[in-house]
């Protein structure tokens, strides 16, 4: 059965929506703040002093969280507390990728284009 251009074009956006959702957990940090928020809701200064990272660093990578609908906000006073959107949903995933990591073993650290070799870590 052939698939028609609408076809393609759902695909696509599906695809592209996927990737952009991909993107969000594609850097350690927010990986880390992602982690941090399934234990509960963090102001920003908080994230930053159980992270070490720059209160700036912190805003931008919640951004991008934000972004892809993986986290929002609520005010409290004069700061905001972040949450994930979907914690359940999300902890799934990041142990669905936990189980992945194990049955590939160092094969995603190797990789030559994402792996710790390509960003100069160790081999």
């Amino acid at each position: 059965m052939a698939m028609d251009v609408g076809d393609l074009v759902d695909e696509a956006a599906a695809l592209s929506a996927a990737a952009c959702l991909f993107h969000g957990f594609s850097d350690a940090s927010r990986l880390a703040i992602v982690r941090h928020l399934a234990l509960g809701e963090h102001r920003v200064v908080e994230l930053t002093e159980h992270l070490g990272l720059a209160q700036s660093t912190v805003s931008k990578h919640l951004a991008c969280l934000r972004d892809c609908g993986l986290v929002d906000s609520r005010p409290q006073g004069r700061a905001s507390l972040f949450r994930l959107t979907h914690p359940e949903a999300t902890l799934e995933l990041l142990t669905a990728a936990e189980r992945l990591l194990g049955l590939t073993g160092d094969a995603v650290a190797l990789c030559p284009v994402y792996g710790a070799a390509a960003k100069g870590g160790p081999r």
